[in-house]
This record gives C-alpha cells, structure tokens and sequence, in this order.
C-alpha cells in the first residue's frame, strides 16, 4: 500500500509536468512570421561537413536559395579533401556562380570536438557582422535568414536559435526516436522557459553577432566541449545578453539508422544533457508518465479489489492521452497534418527512457561520428 500510494503520488505529479508541457508548446506562437522591415544586415554562415547521404543536397541547396536582400557569405569546411560532400559544394557553387561560397579543407584539429575545429577555422575567413551556424543536415525555408535575425535587432539578444524537427523518420528506431525530438524536447524546452530565461542554445542552427562570439573567446574556447552549443549559449548569458528562440521550425533530415545508431544516439544526448545540466537531469525522471503509471499499475494489487480494478481503468485513459498528446505536439511542430505522427512509439519509448536515463546517469562513454570519447564531469571530450 506504501508503494501504491508512494507511485500514485509521482504519476500524478508527472501527468501535471506533462499537461504544463503540453500547455506551454500550445502557447508559443510555433510558425508564426515576425516583420523583418529593413534589417538586412550582412551575415556569413558557417557550415562543417562530414560525408553525405541522398538528402545532403537538398540540405545544402535550401541554403543557396535564401530570399534574403542583404549580402551572404557561405563558408564550408570539411577536414578531408576526399570527403564525398566536396563534389555537392562544388556542383552547387557551379549552379549558383553568383553565390559569395567557399569551400575549406581544415586538416588540423584544435581540440577533440571536429565540429568545433572547423569552425574555429571558419571564424577569421567571415567577412560579415552576423554569423548563422548550422548542421550539416539541416534544410530551412526560403525566409530563414530574414526571420532568424530579426530578433538581433535588439541590442540585448546575443544569440537567437530555433527548433528543429526530424523529418525524415524511416525506421521504427527513427520513429521512436521522434518521439523524443518531435514531441517531448520542445515542449520541455519551453516548459523551462517558463520558469527562467534560457540560459542555452540548441545547436541545429544559431544566429549571433560576430563581435558576441570574438567575446567569448571565439570557437577556439569550445574546441574541447562536447556540447558546443550549450556552452556558447551559456557564455553569451553570463555576458550579459539574452538569447531569443525565433518560431522558426527547421528541418534535420538523416540517412536510414537501425536501432543500435539511434540508441547511441539517444545516449550521447543523454549524456550530454547530464554532464551540462545535472540536477534536472537528474529530476526528468519525473516527468516521465507512463513509467510511474506503469508502477502504480504493477503494485495497485496491494490496494482493495474495487480500488484496484478502478486504477487500472483510469490508467487506460491516461495512456491514450500521451499518445494523443505526443501525436498533437508532433502535428504541431511539423506545422503539417499530413505529417506522419510517432503516436505508437510514445509508450515505448517512455519506457526505453528509463533505461536510456540509467545508462546516462552512470556512464561517461559517447560515441560520435563512429568516433569513441570520454566525457568529463566538465563536458570536455578525450578521445579514447
């Protein structure tokens, strides 16, 4: 009865985080278009490349197709000159020879993060006041750069990011990764902003002024980092400046991964995220529903027969809501209802995440880019 009581008391508490989750992604303005008037400053992006998929292209090309009136520079980077994503560079710059691009071959690394190295090369090459930084698999709309940069019209924004969606889920292990990406992270990230300012950047594309960046130290100060992102937002914060989350949505788009790359995946994120921000962390088991709905199913037999049965039928409307509530945010995000919906996969993969969660809690191993590091307890890599 103890345990029945103890489980009814933190399913309760993690329906609450759920429909505060759910309630704060309804309340941003997800999608919405903001007047950029005549702020078209110049901007450079940076772009690190490693090797391609059927989708690099199209990523890459989205980029070269910006109705943006005011000047662009595109920097790539790629530390092999054999690397197959030179020859989609190279072909797009022939296609657009209007196009202010560059292509870089960076053979020296800085520091154990790659990504960050050839940024950090980059950085002296970019000729314009702003800066876009951007993941290789990440295809934007037309608009993307007037919208992303509107907000540093304020002088007190530092850096402006946006959420990002899986878009091409074609596995069941991508689809339950969906889940994650597609419902879950960017309701919680707005959840949080509920309670204090964002105090860090989510890393599939960021904006900022070149000057914030030379203030931090540049890329150079990251190069060892495994979350990258996270602490240049962090540091742009402790100087002073906000960051701005723009209602932009982009798109990642990844080749085909079974369920051994996307659990490896998921664990680096994981662990990622505990490294950068432990206690909540360590408190997203909270919120984590049917897993506490699942335990107080598994002791409500301690409780009377007719308490018992009642549990069990009330647990069955709870279950159908996560999943209502994963396919809506889901639908949601994609700004498209025609989307497929990772609907299916949301028990699944809450159950998974305790798994996912342990692992992260007491491991400190990542795996990225076939590339095996050690984490740590300050987010610095070391090669293993």
């Amino acid at each position: 009865m103890l345990f029945c009581a103890l489980f009814g008391g933190l399913a309760v508490l993690s329906a609450f985080i759920g429909l505060w989750q759910f309630i704060a992604a309804l309340r941003f303005p997800l999608h919405r278009r903001v007047a950029t008037g005549d702020f078209t400053p110049g901007v450079s992006l940076l772009k690190p490349l490693k090797g391609c998929d059927p989708s690099t292209r199209n990523c890459l090309r989205s980029w070269f197709t910006q109705d943006y009136p005011g000047p662009v520079q595109i920097l790539f980077a790629v530390q092999d000159a054999s690397d197959p994503a030179c020859n989609i560079v190279r072909e797009l710059m022939s296609e657009f020879p209007r196009a202010d691009a560059r292509l870089e071959i960076v053979t020296t690394l800085i520091g154990a993060n790659a990504k960050v190295s050839k940024l950090a090369h980059l950085e002296p090459l970019a000729r314009h006041p702003y800066l876009v930084i951007s993941d290789a698999d990440v295809r934007v709309p037309a608009d993307f750069l007037s919208q992303v940069l509107a907000p540093l019209r304020d002088s007190k924004v530092g850096l402006v990011n946006c959420f990002y969606r899986l878009a091409n889920p074609s596995t069941a292990a991508m689809h339950w990764e969906a889940v994650a990406i597609n419902a879950d992270f960017w309701s919680q990230v707005l959840q949080s902003r509920t309670l204090q300012e964002q105090d860090f950047a989510l890393g599939a594309t960021m904006a900022l002024p070149a000057g914030r960046l030379a203030e931090i130290g540049g890329f150079t100060a990251l190069a060892d980092h495994l979350a990258d992102d996270y602490q240049l937002g962090r540091r742009i914060v402790r100087n002073g400046f906000k960051i701005a989350l723009s209602p932009v949505v982009v798109e990642c788009w990844d080749p085909p991964m079974g369920w051994g790359q996307v659990w490896a995946h998921q664990l680096r994120w994981n662990r990622t995220i505990r490294v950068c921000q432990p206690l909540p962390f360590a408190a997203s088991l909270l919120s984590n529903q049917t897993f506490w709905w699942l335990l107080l199913l598994a002791t409500s037999g301690a409780a009377s027969p007719r308490v018992a049965l009642a549990l069990r039928l009330g647990l069955l409307p709870l279950f159908a809501w996560r999943m209502l509530q994963v396919h809506l945010l889901a639908r949601r995000l994609a700004g498209d209802t025609r989307q497929a919906s990772p609907a299916l996969f949301a028990l699944f993969k809450d159950a998974a995440g305790v798994v996912l969660w342990a692992a992260a809690l007491f491991g400190n191993r990542v795996v990225w880019r076939g590339v095996s590091y050690r984490v740590g307890s300050d987010g610095r890599l070391t090669r293993i």
